[in-house]
């Protein structure tokens, strides 16, 4: 079985495990923002975000659907109108879950502080990494070093997708756990809110598995090449 053959078995594997996670997700946040609660998301961000001592952090409403996220360059927590204006739970479980990393980084929570520290890289990396990457397959017979440029830009990507497991794993669970506590859910809607976070984060574990999938890939050629 040739490299190519087996990294399109995998592409495909992931693109459909991908597709089945989306559906989900996209299932359970429809299910759970039919579940009303007296708040909005906005109202539950700013009250996590006071419960936690924290004042200094807007809370904005922006454009798009899933656009939700926290900004630690200017201290931001950006909801999507839905999430924003929404009084259900998939709107408090995604407010919370945004808060959550305000909340990291209030308190320098290590893994946030290093994938802040990556993104400057990564963003170097996206940008280069595609040519130097297909121009280091054309010369690898003749100029390999640039091939292996191209695979350790890559592979700084697939370092910020595992980083980034472990901050929206605890994000979440400083939501859920806030969401209990405060009295914004109950016995009956706080497994909602998990299940719906739950969802969410599979999507960031099936994006690490497809980089790294794919490093592997870039790593078979090279070494492949380096044989023939």
């Amino acid at each position: 079985m040739t490299t190519t053959t087996i990294y399109w078995i995998l592409f495909l594997g992931i693109a459909l495990i991908s597709w089945a996670v989306s559906a989900s997700l996209e299932r359970k946040f429809k299910r759970y923002s039919e579940v009303p609660l007296r708040m909005t998301g906005k109202e539950v961000a700013e009250k996590m975000l006071h419960d936690n001592g924290i004042y200094d952090v807007q809370i904005t409403c922006v454009s798009g659907t899933l656009t939700d996220h926290y900004n630690p360059a200017n201290k931001t927590v950006n909801l999507s109108r839905e999430v924003y204006e929404g009084a259900n739970i998939s709107a408090a479980a995604v407010a919370a879950h945004e808060c959550g990393h305000a909340v990291q980084h209030a308190h320098e929570y290590a893994p946030l502080k290093m994938r802040s520290a990556l993104v400057p890289v990564v963003s170097f990396s996206s940008r280069w990494m595609t040519w130097i990457l297909l121009i280091g397959m054309l010369t690898l017979q003749t100029f390999p070093q640039l091939m292996m440029v191209g695979i350790a830009l890559f592979a700084t990507t697939t370092l910020f997708s595992f980083i980034t497991l472990p901050v929206e794993v605890n994000a979440s669970q400083r939501a859920v756990d806030w969401l209990r506590e405060a009295g914004i859910t109950d016995s009956e809607t706080t497994p909602m809110a998990s299940d719906a976070l739950h969802a969410a984060a599979y999507t960031y574990v099936v994006a690490a598995l497809s980089s790294l999938a794919t490093l592997i890939y870039y790593i078979l050629i090279f070494l492949g090449g380096r044989r023939d």
